[in-house]
């Protein structure tokens, strides 16, 4: 296991090199320039239409972010800093990279972590009813309902849940803008909490249903394969009781394929939901790697970017772990 885990982790650096390379000039192959785009934010677009800017104002804003080397020299510069976990500054407002990304993970934390716990806590039990009573009325029902629930796209769901929920045309239930009310740091715990469990039910919403129905149908394939097996019919034989198969003896290796999806759980939380959180309003880390793309600010999108795979590369090693923890047979030397 040690040897295996060692082997891993030193794959690590040259696939994350590839993936921030690769990444890297994408961003610089993308059209706008993050100079023109800083001055024309400074100088507005009708003083931009009449007077334009010249040269030499271009390339001085050039030169203060360093865009005036070469593609490569850029990205060497960049790595080295990274080495030594600096991200620099951003070109949008000149803060600290990190300072931006810990003012905003918090919040995404909070939601991702809320929509996952609900995705396994309700798919799950989902997927192992719907297996043991296939074809029957209840299976057929969840099988349709789930399956129409996966085909709907989250930004039209957000859209529908603001006009049916959100004071659009019909009910003014629930807040639509932000995760907390005007003046909330000043509440008490309970009622602050209660205000932003207020505030993320319609995100979580959003959130959940589509990972819901996913999981769901993975888990009754998965037990569908595995209660066909030899196995089974022998601890059934045993005389041992139908949840103590189900749960023990099925459940347990159905849940092998489950534990893939646990290496896009880390950049999830990370990376938040880009749609849901720019609908919402929700100063997450979704919403700054929008803006950053929007206002080319290459240091945050390369942040993002590069945690969010370095977790991705975490994820799949933890779940190749709990592979042979589930399963005994399986040999990771």
């Amino acid at each position: 296991m040690k040897a295996y885990l060692i082997k891993r982790l030193l794959q690590i650096i040259p696939t994350l090199l590839g993936i921030t390379l690769i990444t890297f000039v994408i961003i610089q192959l993308a059209p706008g320039n993050p100079a023109m785009l800083k001055l024309q934010m400074g100088k507005g677009q009708a003083e931009l239409g009449q007077k334009g800017f010249s040269n030499q104002i271009i390339e001085q804003t050039k030169q203060l972010y360093g865009l005036d080397k070469p593609i490569p020299i850029q990205y060497l510069l960049w790595v080295k800093r990274v080495f030594t976990l600096d991200f620099g500054t951003s070109y949008k407002d000149h803060r600290n990279v990190w300072d931006k990304i810990a003012e905003r993970l918090p919040i995404t934390i909070q939601l991702n972590v809320i929509s996952i716990f609900l995705v396994y806590l309700i798919a799950i039990p989902c997927g192992i009813y719907s297996s043991t009573h296939t074809g029957s009325f209840t299976d057929n029902v969840m099988t349709l309902g789930f399956f129409f629930l996966y085909s709907l796209p989250n930004f039209w769901v957000a859209v529908l849940l603001i006009m049916l929920f959100g004071g659009g045309d019909f009910w003014d239930i629930f807040p639509v803008y932000g995760i907390s009310s005007i003046g909330s740091e000043t509440m008490n715990f309970m009622p602050w909490l209660i205000d932003r469990a207020w505030h993320l039910v319609l995100p979580v919403v959003c959130l959940t249903y589509g990972g819901l129905a996913y999981l769901s149908r993975l888990t009754r394939a998965d037990m569908l394969e595995v209660i066909r097996e030899d196995y089974i019919r022998t601890a059934r034989a045993k005389g041992l009781s139908e949840r103590v198969v189900i749960y023990k003896h099925a459940l347990r290796n159905a849940l092998l394929p489950i534990v893939t999806l646990l290496a896009f759980l880390l950049p999830s939380m990370f990376g938040g939901s880009v749609i849901v959180e720019s609908i919402f309003s929700i100063p997450g880390l979704g919403l700054l790697g929008f803006e950053a793309v929007l206002s080319r600010d290459y240091p945050v999108i390369m942040a993002i970017t590069t945690i969010s795979a370095f977790l991705t590369l975490i994820g799949l090693l933890i779940s190749d772990v709990l592979y042979a923890v589930l399963d005994p047979r399986i040999k990771l030397e």
